[in-house]
């Protein structure tokens, strides 16, 4: 998942905010004041939403270390992470590659819930310090509620996160113990697709019960998040078998080998006209004086204004060959897929001896599958 809204760097790994999460920060914090107006009804209003923002912030602040923690194992393990990104349901780490190993895979996985505990212990460990006694229920102080809710969130978060249904952390930590055991990543990874499956929909079964015949919003939310891990776990089945599927084959088995070139000096109402309406391609490799400037693509045509494409030529906007995001003919297929999810590309440009000699495209890569699975079929 790309995030929607870029925060800045956390030693080195980029934070954002997808839009999703929003929604769930504004029903966080309207829960939480609820919450904090029960606790202690005496509280006036901006006590109480001034205590769920600040709360909230925590939260997500420890969401972050869940992932970093994540991160930082990842890396110490080869598979670099680009990216955090916070969304409607927590957050995920996007590392650039799969474990290799299942070691690696148990403990990237294991470390989140246990830092989320740590986190959740060490908040209530203070509140316990200031005066809080468990057994009486109430917190003395409002900073002290604020406390012992954000300790408690983060050890159901851990716990929560330890339920075997992948692509939870539970369900990595189970999906490492079985590949462990049958030496198999992708057998593994269907096992434990389909346990995360039956998890999920027993959540969203409970969840609809929950709010039908007892009413409230909890089982929505139940509901939802088994729907999303029902998703979640169904792609991350596909993904294997794609990926097993398209284990043996290479980019140079696919790409698309017939890039027209357009001169340089032509300009975008000539290049529109007489190329792009005439042939239907998208693509053009731009040259000038026999040398390959880079890529000219209906992308760049349509930035410019229409009345100005009698004076503007394809040199003027083409998008240079340094800056483009490459692949080399022999790279596996699967791995250029994967390059493409990361980088949020439709296509990649293909580079051999310094010269662009194809693309490569996400369409490409569907269509041969969709053609063995109906080969499969028949």
């Amino acid at each position: 998942m790309r995030p929607s809204i870029r925060l800045g760097r956390i030693f080195g790994v980029e934070i954002g905010l997808h839009y999703s999460w929003f929604i769930v920060a504004a029903l966080i914090m309207l829960s939480l004041s609820g919450h904090f107006r029960t606790v202690n009804p005496q509280w006036s209003s901006g006590l109480t939403w001034s205590l769920a923002a600040i709360s909230a912030l925590f939260f997500f602040a420890s969401i972050v270390v869940h992932e970093l923690s994540h991160a930082a194992v990842a890396n110490a393990r080869g598979m670099p992470v680009k990216s955090i990104t916070l969304f409607a349901l927590g957050g995920v780490a996007n590392v650039e590659a799969e474990s290799a190993d299942a070691k690696s895979e148990f403990w990237m996985a294991i470390v989140g819930p246990i830092s989320s505990a740590v986190i959740g212990l060490f908040f209530l460990g203070i509140a316990r310090a200031a005066g809080w006694q468990p057994a009486s229920g109430t917190p003395p102080a409002p900073l002290w509620a604020g406390l012992v809710w954000l300790g408690y969130i983060n050890v159901s978060l851990a716990l929560f996160n330890m339920i075997p249904g992948y692509p939870l952390d539970g369900g990595r930590v189970l999906r490492s113990i079985i590949w462990t055991i049958n030496g198999d990543r992708t057998q593994a990874t269907k096992l434990a697709s389909t346990i995360g499956q039956i998890i999920a929909a027993v959540f969203v079964v409970s969840g609809l019960f929950q709010f039908f015949y007892r009413g409230g919003g909890g089982g929505l939310w139940l509901a939802f998040i088994g729907w999303f891990l029902a998703d979640a776990a169904a792609a991350s089945r596909a993904s294997v078998e794609v990926a097993a599927t398209l284990g043996h084959v290479r980019v140079v088995d696919l790409m698309s080998q017939d890039c027209p070139t357009v001169d340089g000096n032509v300009n975008l109402r000539t290049f529109a006209e007489d190329y792009l309406l005439r042939s239907g391609r998208r693509c053009f490799v731009a040259v000038r004086n026999g040398r390959e400037l880079g890529l000219i693509t209906i992308k760049e045509l349509k930035g410019i204004p229409r009345e100005r494409w009698p004076f503007t030529t394809v040199a003027d906007v083409v998008y240079p060959v340094d800056k483009l995001q490459t692949i080399s003919p022999d790279t596996s297929i699967v791995e250029a897929l994967e390059t493409m999810a990361r980088e949020d590309l439709n296509q990649l440009t293909v580079i051999s001896n310094g010269r662009i000699v194809g693309t490569i495209s996400r369409g490409d890569i569907a269509q041969l599958v969709q053609t063995q699975e109906e080969l499969k079929a028949a």
